[in-house]
């Protein structure tokens, strides 16, 4: 049988090395962090122990080839790495995989020229420099990037940007950002008007005017304004007029590896729900042998199943070099709702505790509820599934190949 639901004796291993580094260096310096919580420059020191573990440990850079000091792991590896070390907070961080540095690498390592990979990747590598991606825009939808109003003109041998960008990830603190800008007026196809420049930061005419706080509080997501900003030509990322290609192809992956990072999160909920459900005891028995949290238990279980299922194969077509769009997108829309539902049971399941801030829970649901819009709103990920559908439907006389190509 060709069908094989199991990782390879060595991702299974390293799966488990993965779980015991968060375990046993990750969640112990977590809660020194959040016993100093505001102290800066002790939160840096943190990350840069547990990122030293890391290399020690041989768990650096899972995502990236071993010529820039990665573990060269394809994407189906990397599910079983993302999801184990994302049930801490931290995780990613300290194995130098996350957003968005881990899709800028990407990016980079792609499009880049020799001497961009040099400049900006390597140090990215290393975890010497952090980065931002700059496309979202306050003026119009961010689901939208034929819309980008960000302006890129070209003076001699320079190109001056103006414009506005905000919930810019990442942003205060990063050495440089792929800006996404339009430079095209007419171009045959409206994805043919913007592309991606490297720039250098911090930089003259690039002012960060805040960090934009949300319901989860202030997490690093700025507002920028650009004006006048220079930068020199040879620092186009592709080609000119491929902005939204490149953003495209980065967003794919990228969106792959949030939902391989949100099954680690929505996986401690439900165990947190279980084990809460087991050891509360009201009207005469445990909540574990009530029907109702027992309802939850199983629509938790069966979400959770299912998101698995969902990425593991997206990601498998990822690997074979196959066309992964219709897959990432319905895993996408189906893996934030699931993580959104299973954190949402697993507070009510554990009452007022759970609404407290003396579990993770309500932190986990502060964050959670961005994933249904983060990357593509849910609701053009439907209008693009269903399009794709019934596209299939038209070109073959059935919807087979957009509900994953599989052989049933």
């Amino acid at each position: 049988m060709a069908i094989d639901f199991t990782f390879p004796p060595e991702i299974e291993a390293l799966r488990q090395r993965v779980r015991e580094f968060i375990a046993e260096v990750v969640r112990p310096a977590e809660a020194e962090i959040a016993a100093r919580e505001g102290d800066r420059r002790f939160l840096i020191q943190s990350i840069v122990a547990m990122r030293a573990a890391a290399r020690d440990r041989g768990l650096w850079l899972p995502h990236m080839p071993k010529e820039y000091g990665g573990m060269g792991l394809g994407h189906v590896a990397m599910a079983a790495v993302s999801a184990e070390a994302a049930k801490s907070t931290f995780g990613p961080y300290a194995l130098n995989a996350q957003a968005p540095d881990e899709g800028n690498m990407h990016t980079l390592l792609h499009w880049g020229t020799p001497a961009q990979k040099e400049k900006y990747l390597r140090p990215l590598c290393e975890g010497a420099i952090r980065s931002c991606f700059a496309m979202t825009e306050p003026e119009v939808a961010g689901s939208d990037p034929t819309l980008i109003q960000t302006r890129a003109v070209l003076e001699g041998d320079h190109w001056v940007i103006n414009g506005h960008k905000w919930f810019i990830s990442g942003a205060s603190g990063a050495r440089f950002a792929i800006l996404i800008a339009r430079t095209e007026d007419h171009p045959e196809v409206p994805q043919a008007a913007n592309t991606a420049f490297l720039v250098d930061l911090p930089a003259k005419g690039w002012t960060v005017v805040r960090d934009v706080q949300t319901m989860a509080g202030h997490h690093n997501h700025a507002e920028i304004r650009i004006e006048n900003l220079r930068v020199p030509a040879e620092n186009i990322l592709g080609q000119r007029g491929q902005g939204h290609l490149l953003g495209q192809a980065r967003l794919g992956p990228a969106r792959l590896a949030h939902c391989m990072r949100w099954i680690g999160q929505a996986e401690v909920a439900l165990d947190m729900m279980v084990d809460r459900a087991l050891k509360r005891f009201a009207h005469g028995s445990l909540l574990a042998e009530k029907q109702g949290v027992q309802w939850m238990i199983a629509d938790s279980t069966m979400e959770l199943y299912q998101a698995k299922l969902m990425v593991l194969h997206a990601a498998y077509k990822i690997d074979r070099g196959e066309d992964f769009r219709s897959e990432v997108s319905m895993a996408k829309h189906f893996v934030a709702g699931a993580l959104n539902r299973i954190i949402d049971r697993a507070i009510q399941v554990h009452g007022a505790l759970g609404y407290s801030l003396d579990t993770p829970l309500a932190r986990m649901a502060l964050h959670a509820r961005w994933a249904r819009f983060a990357d593509g709103a849910d609701e053009v990920h439907q209008w693009r599934i269903a399009q794709r559908t019934i596209a299939a439907y038209q070109r073959d006389g059935s919807t087979r190949a957009a509900t994953g190509g599989l052989p049933v």
